[in-house]
């Protein structure tokens, strides 16, 4: 017999209850998996890094999506400093995937790729580690590492208040996740950015985090939800 799901985040962040990035009562699942996840109540505030562990099918890639936009939940909703969130225009909530060629266009030159996100400092792009050469580049003749690099700087553009970082760095070199993460740091520090940090590395959590979400209880069994 199916059990339901008892997933609950208990993630009350600091300051008026109204600020930030929050998700009251969501509930999603998919037709032949069953609930992935019910009654779950999370809240990311201005300025602070939030990391989200856990095993894989348990949903986390799943809320990373709903607090984004990209996905609508069954039950629940997302709301943004106490309002909905925004339907056209630049999304002030940018989500960052572990796999950057999934999320460029391969016909556009890397310097399109950054303008879609309202464009980024030089300053931010050298801290990133962006090679000037490389704006005229498609996203084909880059590598991951180099590739990623972009898609960060096009997530930290001007107008975005909150990041969702799903695995952002698990591809790797430690060189080079340390690198981007340092400059994501920095940004919470400068301009009050709020993350959302989603891992299965509890020590890259554990470094970069101020407070942890308690995520807890198993994805239903034949789940075929996101990790």
């Amino acid at each position: 017999m199916r059990h339901e799901p008892d997933v609950r985040l208990k993630a009350e962040a600091p300051g008026p209850a109204a600020a930030g990035l929050q998700g009251t009562g969501l509930a999603y699942g998919y037709v032949r998996g069953g609930p992935l996840f019910r009654g779950l109540d999370c809240r990311i505030g201005p300025g602070e890094v939030v990391g989200l562990g856990g095993p894989s099918g348990s949903g986390k890639s799943t809320l990373g999506r709903l607090l984004a936009g990209y996905l609508q939940p069954h039950e629940g909703q997302v709301t943004l400093d106490g309002g909905k969130l925004p339907d056209k225009g630049y999304h002030p909530v940018q989500l960052v995937f572990q796999h950057p060629e999934q999320a460029v266009n391969p016909r556009w030159t890397m310097k399109k790729v950054l303008e879609e996100g309202g464009g980024s400092e030089e300053s931010l792009l050298q801290a990133l580690g962006i090679a000037p050469q490389w704006l005229d580049r498609r996203p084909a003749e880059l590598s991951g590492g180099e590739l990623q690099r972009f898609c960060v700087a096009r997530a930290l553009g001007p107008r975005t208040r909150f990041l969702i970082a799903d695995e952002m760095t698990a591809m790797l070199d430690a060189i080079t996740q340390a690198q981007i993460w340092q400059v994501v740091l920095e940004q919470v520090e400068r301009r009050g950015l709020g993350v959302l940090a989603i891992s299965h590395d509890p020590q890259l959590l554990r470094r970069v985090c101020t407070r942890m979400m308690d995520w807890r209880g198993p994805a239903p069994e034949g789940s075929s939800g996101g990790s």
